[in-house]
């Protein structure tokens, strides 16, 4: 230690800076500082003051407080009843920690003192002039600087204390002080400080101008408020009903004419008289305001009477609906069941099928044969849980979920809800809109259903609730464990040409303003455009192939081409264009290494060509056709099959280390998946390797196992249907599925063929032209 150096304990500040000649009251509670000032008083009463750098650490490192600091004389210390000590200190200079010698129960530090630099003493005199200038002005815009506090400063003429009294009247942040603590050049710390209170005075007038809007802003809202008090009193006198007051009271009224329960009564009384007392330009008025509005706008205890009729709601569905026999069949013995047991409660009917098949027409007649509204709901692409049971009123917006605004509309506690799409619901982070329905659909729940926008419960046992959805597999199991499903598998040629005779074209007819005698469509006609121009299970797009037929007549006959049109088999291309599809997709001659498979999607049943091709290679196996994973196993097991069978399929049993085979599902851009193309798989591999032509007649569906078992399948109709409007004449199916044979309409199943079997032998026994033994060994 040199002469000039001194040891003495340190005090860390936070958030507060002592500057030479500053006289500070502080106070401390931190043990390690009570033990420096302890120490302090115990030799010279000196102590050196440095500020941490971060204000919130209790237990500060040397690294942690800035090495500049004030030595400072500890003019007073007082214990205070909470153990604290209140100390009073003046700074006498500054000085720099050169190393810390104790650091335990205390902080002891050598310090050097750090002199102030002098410079030119005119530009110093320029500077404290320029400085007083500053601070007088800053004083003036300042609440905090007081005409005693200037007039002190003011008779100061030295020019580093000045510039240190001054700062400490500052309103700066720490560092900034610091910094000026640490420039010795008294010129430099002069110019700095000038900086800092032009900049400072700048953020002050700043405050007062806002200050000033935000009082004439609350003087101008206490006006308003004050007028309001008094038109409303002078309204009063006078009995008039205008404004809040009048609304008030029109609302009160409703709400006491209203057949709400007692309990919601009173929820609407109170939420009405914290309306009244809410100003009107509030936010929160509108909210309250709506909130009211939708409990006058529910209906509570409203019904329709039920008129369930089986004969007349036969007749309905007969008239609204050509075919579809056992589902109205199911349909009315549902219906029933709710006439004998005066109760709705039961199974929530889910009706699935492809697009265009008439679920949301069922649905509808159901009402019309009831007698009950009936409302709709799409949950298709829903995925927030808000959506079903509302948002809080806490947030900006809110509003009640689908299923309050559902009951608004129906106008009555009884209708019919369809719950329309039930299979395109999704979810993330903003929850799991399905288990949202759990609730709504579950008798045992839903008469106290909670909306978090009514946040009463209200009740929805009376309400018939009919879902739809295109494919079973994708409605969440726990809803689809509440509902009986309802299969509508698509129409048969005939069952269409029925409909589009008796409802499509005289609805598009009308529509297009044109009458039976301006367009006839004759029945040739008619089949090929179901035939050639549509490929679907429903009607949707045989209705806008006739709605354009329509068009082109209606258009026709405008230009006075012609009093009436006339469309032919031959003359339909003229009107529609080339045909879009070709009827019959089987093959048109037999075929090697090509099998037709039946699928079913989620627009109903559908054809499904499987090739294969095979060549030098060693073996690999290459599977194309945008297949999923199910399918892609279905290969790799027909493959195994057949390696393990190849001697009594009279293949070479090396044709797997000497060939390559490829096998393909032509329109590679569908995503295709399931089970059921096994033996499809198997049977066109056998006629690829074999060189055994496949019966183009032939249509075929199952799963196939390592042993070669033909395993059950679903969507028999479906894929039965589709095989016959693609001219299959026979189809191989599993055996266990010969009791799904009834459900395929009679007119399409005295056409088809169907062979049961229990193994690929069996299928490839009636697939395979020709006999095993006639094959030629590859």
């Amino acid at each position: 230690m040199t002469n000039d150096n001194r040891q003495l304990p340190l005090l860390p500040l936070r958030g507060l800076l002592v500057f030479p000649s500053m006289v500070l009251h502080l106070d401390v509670g931190r043990e390690k500082s009570i033990a420096a000032l302890e120490k302090a008083m115990m030799d010279d009463q000196q102590i050196f003051l440095a500020a941490q750098k971060k204000v919130r650490l209790e237990d500060p490192e040397p690294k942690d407080i800035y090495s500049i600091g004030t030595l400072a004389t500890v003019k007073q210390m007082i214990k205070l009843p909470n153990g604290t000590m209140r100390v009073l200190v003046e700074g006498v200079y500054r000085g720099e920690i050169i190393r810390y010698i104790e650091q335990q129960d205390e902080f002891i530090v050598e310090i050097q003192e750090l002199k102030d630099i002098q410079g030119d003493q005119h530009e110093e005199e320029a500077l404290m002039r320029s400085l007083l200038d500053q601070f007088e002005q800053y004083s003036k815009v300042s609440r905090k600087i007081t005409h005693e506090t200037f007039d002190t400063v003011s008779d100061i003429d030295e020019p580093s204390r000045l510039a240190d009294m001054i700062t400490s009247h500052l309103s700066l942040k720490i560092k900034e002080k610091q910094e000026l603590l640490e420039t010795p050049n008294v010129k430099d710390r002069l110019q700095q400080l000038i900086t800092s209170i032009t900049n400072e005075k700048k953020v002050l007038d700043l405050e007062k101008k806002i200050g000033q809007r935000v009082k004439t802003s609350m003087e101008k809202t206490q006006k308003e408020y004050y007028l309001r008090e008094q038109m409303r009193a002078i309204q009063k006198e006078l009995g008039e009903k205008d404004g809040k007051t009048g609304e008030v009271g029109q609302l009160k009224e409703k709400i006491e004419q209203s057949d709400m329960p007692e309990h919601i009564r009173n929820v609407a009384l109170k939420e009405l008289d914290r309306y009244e007392k809410v100003p009107q330009s509030s936010a929160e008025s509108s909210v309250i305001r709506n909130y009211i509005e939708w409990l006058l706008a529910l209906p509570w205890i409203e019904k329709t009477q039920d008129t369930i009729e089986i004969k007349h709601a036969e007749a309905i569905l007969d008239r609204d609906h050509y075919g579809l026999e056992k589902v109205k069949e199911r349909i009315l013995e549902y219906l029933a069941v709710q006439k004998l047991t005066q109760t709705i409660k039961g199974p929530i009917l889910c009706l699935v099928g492809p697009p265009g098949v008439g679920k949301t027409s069922l649905a509808k007649s159901i009402a019309s044969s009831i007698n009950r509204n009936f409302v709709r709901i799409s949950l298709g692409g829903i995925r927030d849980e808000a959506e079903i049971r509302g948002h809080r009123r806490t947030y900006i917006g809110a509003m009640p979920g689908r299923i309050i605004q559902g009951m608004k509309k129906a106008k009555s506690v009884n209708p019919v809800f369809l719950l329309d799409e039930i299979d395109k619901m999704a979810n993330d982070f903003r929850g799991d809109p399905s288990s949202a329905l759990l609730e709504v659909l579950d008798p045992e729940q839903n008469s106290n259903f909670s909306d978090h926008f009514i946040e009463e419960t209200y009740d929805l046992s009376n309400v018939l609730f009919v879902a739809t959805a295109n494919y079973v597999n994708n409605i969440p199991g726990p809803l689809l464990d509440r509902m009986e499903l309802i299969s509508i598998a698509g129409y048969t040629e005939l069952e269409k040409q029925h409909i589009a005779k008796q409802h499509l074209l005289p609805k598009q007819l009308k529509e297009n303003g044109l009458t039976k005698g301006d367009l006839q469509l004759r029945d040739q006609a008619l089949m090929k455009l179901i035939r050639t121009y549509t490929r679907e299970a429903g009607v949707r797009n045989l209705e806008r192939q006739l709605a354009t037929l329509c068009r082109k007549a209606a258009k026709i006959i405008i230009s006075n081409e012609k009093k009436r049109v006339v469309v032919t088999e031959k003359s339909i291309e003229d009107l529609l264009g080339k045909p879009i599809y070709r009827y019959g997709l089987m093959e048109e001659e037999d075929q090697v290494g090509a099998a037709t498979g039946l699928a079913y999607t989620a627009a109903g049943g559908d054809t499904l060509s499987i090739e294969v091709s095979h060549y030098p290679g060693k073996g690999k196996l290459t599977l194309t056709g945008k297949l999923g994973d199910v399918m892609q196993e279905s290969a790799q097991a027909a493959f195994s099959y057949i390696r393990s069978r190849a001697n009594d399929l009279n293949i070479d049993p090396e044709f797997y280390e000497k060939r390559d085979i490829h096998i393909h599902v032509p329109e590679g851009a569908t995503p295709k998946d399931g089970p059921s193309a096994g033996i499809t798989m198997a049977t066109a591999l056998v006629s690829a390797l074999t060189g055994r032509a496949v019966k183009k007649e032939i249509g075929m569906t199952g799963e196939i196992t390592l042993r070669g078992r033909v395993l059950p399948i679903g969507g028999l109709k479906e894929k039965s249907l589709s095989a016959h409007r693609a001219g299959i004449t026979t189809i191989i199916m599993p055996e266990e599925n010969e009791k799904d044979i009834e459900s395929i309409p009679e007119s399409v199943r005295n056409d088809l063929t169907f062979i049961p079997v229990n193994h690929l032998d069996q299928v490839l026994e009636h697939a395979l032209v020709g006999d095993m033994d006639e094959s030629n060994k590859r």
